[in-house]
């Protein structure tokens, strides 16, 4: 079979590999669509990545191709997602359902595995996958429903994690309305009555935050800031979800959020603050909570594959064949991608 794999650091291509052989508990999966996400663009240019000679790709879903001798639940056909959290399961954190912070496979400063990240992942005809971490996907398409595996996931675990401040009549602020961005914006549509504010450098992504629930848009420029202020009567946002992560929008993002609101900086463009305990208020007013949400717990995975299947979330997809695998990484390097880059095999 053909697979995209990470074969030194800064180079990806195309090979020829056997197809995986299944244990007992799992499940072989044909892939029919795999996303791809700024952090693959990471794990690309990380000069001492650990995994070489890796099947790239943590955003899967596919069609079950053959069962493993102990698994049920499945049949062959299944519609399947590929859950990214590959936790143990048995710790007191994933029994707590907080999967995503595995204590055994992730540990204190750690992330637990999930493919492509460690293990082979989805940028392949197919890839196997311990029965534990399917996700049934009924009538959804598999090829646009992939990036609900991060796109989905990541998005609805930083909201969730954000709803104590997501109440009628809030402010929430989405900067940046990407891969992830347009899904995070449809998630707030969807579950918060909260008026929404989209913010982006391209015109393009503003239209598509228009057609997304986005009760205003702004394109982004020296007066951003004032204006987000000047919406919300000099008071600041009640959250803010920073889906890019470079200095200029975690700047941004301190500059508007509210006293006591809700900080998520989801991107992972390198940016940051000084985070002091003292007296002064700048960057942040009294009362701000900061996260960087890692991907998402499995009740996370389920709400989010429900609202796709009502109908209240759909991620913008651009397919690829799976050969012009490193064609697709060079668009999304590039920011030509509207939504979401998915290869297809």
């Amino acid at each position: 079979m053909q697979a995209l794999q990470l074969v030194a650091p800064g180079t990806i291509e195309v090979r020829d590999v056997p197809v995986p052989a299944i244990a007992p508990d799992e499940v072989l999966v044909r892939v029919a669509g795999a996303g791809l996400c700024h952090s693959d663009l990471h794990i690309l240019h990380t000069p001492d990545w650990p995994a070489l000679n890796v099947t790239l790709g943590h955003e899967t879903a596919g069609h079950v191709a053959a069962l493993g001798a102990n698994v049920s639940g499945f049949a062959e056909g299944d519609p399947v997602l590929v859950y990214l959290v590959w936790a143990c399961g048995v710790c007191r954190q994933c029994v707590a359902g907080r999967d995503n912070v595995c204590a055994t496979t992730g540990g204190r400063l750690g992330l637990p595995p999930g493919p492509g990240l460690g293990p082979d992942g989805g940028m392949a005809e197919y890839i196997k996958v311990n029965q534990r971490f399917l996700e049934p996907l009924g009538d959804l398409d598999p090829v646009r429903a992939a990036p609900l595996a991060d796109a989905g996931l990541t998005s609805m675990h930083a909201i969730n994690g954000a709803r104590h401040r997501l109440d009628p009549g809030a402010t929430a602020v989405v900067i940046g309305v990407g891969g992830l961005g347009h899904v995070g914006l449809q998630i707030l549509a969807a579950t918060t009555g909260a008026r929404l504010i989209a913010v982006d450098t391209s015109e393009q992504k503003l239209e598509i935050a228009r057609g997304h629930g986005a009760d205003l848009v702004i394109k982004t420029d020296a007066d951003t800031a004032q204006r987000i202020l000047d919406e919300t009567s000099g008071y600041g946002a009640d959250a803010v979800f920073d889906f890019v992560g470079v200095q200029p929008t975690v700047d941004l993002a301190t500059q508007v959020i509210a006293p006591d609101g809700a900080l998520r900086l989801v991107g992972l463009g390198g940016g940051g603050f000084p985070y002091r305990a003292d007296a002064a208020t700048a960057p942040l007013p009294w009362g701000v909570d900061v996260r960087r949400p890692y991907a998402g717990t499995r009740s996370d995975q389920r709400q989010v594959i429900d609202l796709a299947k009502q109908g209240k979330v759909s991620v913008d997809v651009t397919t690829y064949p799976l050969a012009d695998g490193p064609r697709a990484f060079a668009d999304l390097e590039a920011g030509t991608v509207p939504g979401r880059a998915v290869l297809v095999p």
